[in-house]
């Protein structure tokens, strides 16, 4: 793992042990700095060396409860880091595994937030309850995950917007045209590898959990297989 993951580990450790919920923060949003700023500096290194940085694919089990959930968790976090994803076994609303596609670093920055989330989102949802009366609490914490998942992207999405921002004036625009190129290079990629796929419906949820997780996306922490056949698989 590079200096720079070992240093984004190092601040949500951090964060972790903090006492209070300001310092808490403060260690989360350098994370999330750093971490976007190392997606744009891996991006333009991989344009001067194309060698350094292949896209291919990872294969990541979804397990229950709650297994549809955690998937739009990592698919939404994979899409913010300029990943495509897949979801497999897709019934009932439950998902087997989900398929993350794209460049080798940006894989690698999906896994690192992705077991982190992970984490965060279910201590918390095995403490929550719904505070309406006769609310089913399955209902609940899946409109609560859904927010959380939600929230956590749009997140992720600003700051990769704002580190891409940031370096566009010191490189002539070079850094905006090399991850255009990115992009489509990953697309046409993933057309190639998964040329069957249906879209999956949107997500219908009845309980009343969402607000509630989107608050907790907001104070998440963000700093932290074999090719997959076409059969019951979604693309996204």
């Amino acid at each position: 793992m590079s200096t720079t993951l070992d240093r984004i580990r190092k601040l949500l450790a951090k964060a972790e042990r903090a006492g209070t919920e300001a310092e808490a923060e403060t260690y989360n949003a350098k994370a999330v700095e750093l971490m976007a700023r190392h997606g744009i500096d891996e991006a333009l290194l991989a344009a001067a060396d194309p060698g350094r940085d292949d896209i291919g694919m990872v294969r990541i089990a979804m397990e229950d409860p709650y297994s549809a959930g955690k998937a739009r968790l990592l698919g939404w976090t994979a899409t913010a880091l300029r990943c495509r994803w897949v979801m497999h076994g897709a019934y009932t609303g439950k998902v087997r595994a989900v398929t993350v596609f794209g460049y080798a670093s940006d894989r690698e920055r999906v896994e690192l937030l992705y077991t982190s989330l992970l984490l965060q989102a279910t201590t918390q949802l095995v403490r929550r309850r719904p505070e309406r009366p006769g609310e089913s609490v399955a209902a609940y914490r899946r409109s609560w995950l859904h927010g959380f998942a939600a929230q956590v992207h749009e997140r992720l999405r600003a700051a990769e917007e704002a580190a891409a921002a940031e370096r566009v004036p010191g490189s002539g625009g070079g850094a905006a045209l090399v991850l255009v190129d990115r992009e489509a290079r990953v697309d046409r990629a993933y057309a190639e590898a998964f040329p069957d796929l249906t879209r999956a419906r949107r997500s219908t949820l009845s309980g009343s959990g969402f607000a509630d997780g989107a608050a907790a996306g907001r104070r998440a922490d963000l700093g932290r297989g074999a090719v997959p056949g076409r059969r019951r698989a979604l693309g996204a």
